[in-house]
């Protein structure tokens, strides 16, 4: 058994918010279907609520966290686990970290995070994107970014541009009185698995996110007005009706199968400048 973990004030500066509920990270855990010779990157650790649950179901853990007074709280709580190289602590920026020099490959770890909040859109850009992506992603993020992933009936540029890498669930609301101190708001587990970059069936992410930024660049505007920057009206109206796309239609209408569609017959017609 671990000794307790020692307890550090939250610094506001680095949207430090600690699980106090033990059940927070086996509900974590659970979601990343976490087992024995995993690779798991954790962000942000702060004293470890998260890394023992990780630590205990046998994986190997890497750790990013930027605040020395955690760093010294998890060398001294992990020491045996640090000895024996089941976890490695990282003492960097998570925005400033190359996974290849981590010893990271593509699809053979999986993230599990309890992360700050302002860096939730970062963070999901960033291995989603990655050439070097995980397996698995599990996030604890603000529950109205988990909805606006999953539940929303409309789609976003934020749903689409995961929904385009992997699965999304959206696995548990967690109150705010989970953590230390007390956010303004509730959060929500979201867990995305079977991640890859199939999906896109052979068009380049520069080139679909350029298209899709462009469709949701004017909410106001139909769709096949905020694309007439990209192509002109005719090629697009043929276009839409060959997809059975009416020209009424919103970029936050369309769910992700169409969307990959209506970007192939764009690049037959045109090329996105860069």
């Amino acid at each position: 058994m671990h000794e307790n973990l020692t307890k550090i004030d939250a610094k506001k500066s680095l949207g430090q918010n600690f699980l106090n509920n033990a059940g927070i990270p086996r509900a974590m855990a659970d979601a990343g279907e976490v087992m024995e010779a995993d690779i798991v990157l954790e962000i942000g650790p702060g004293t470890g609520a998260l890394t023992r649950e990780l630590l205990e179901r046998g994986a190997k853990v890497v750790a990013i966290e930027t605040d020395h007074r955690a760093i010294e709280a998890l060398n001294t709580t992990f020491f045996a686990e640090i000895t024996a190289k089941k976890l490695v602590i990282v003492d960097r920026d998570i925005r400033e970290v190359d996974l290849e020099a981590l010893g990271l490959r593509p699809r053979a770890y999986k993230i599990i995070a309890n992360i700050p909040y302002y860096l939730s859109g970062f963070l999901f850009r960033f291995f989603l994107e990655h050439n070097i992506q995980p397996a698995t992603l599990v996030f604890l993020v603000q529950k109205e970014v988990a909805v606006r992933i999953v539940r929303d009936k409309k789609e976003s540029l934020l749903s689409l541009s995961v929904k385009v890498f992997g699965e999304p669930k959206y696995v548990k609301t967690v109150g705010r009185g989970n953590f230390t101190p007390q956010p303004k708001i509730d959060s929500a587990i979201i867990a995305i698995s079977d991640i890859s970059k199939d999906r896109l069936e052979g068009i380049t992410q520069e080139d679909f996110f350029a298209i899709l930024h462009e469709g949701f660049k004017s909410k106001r505007k139909q769709l096949i007005g905020n694309l007439l920057i990209i192509l002109d009206r005719g090629s697009l109206i043929h276009i839409f009706s060959t997809l059975n796309i009416s020209l009424k239609v919103r970029g936050e209408d369309l769910a992700l199968p169409i969307w990959i569609n209506l970007c192939k017959k764009i690049l037959e017609k045109t090329k996105i400048p860069r």
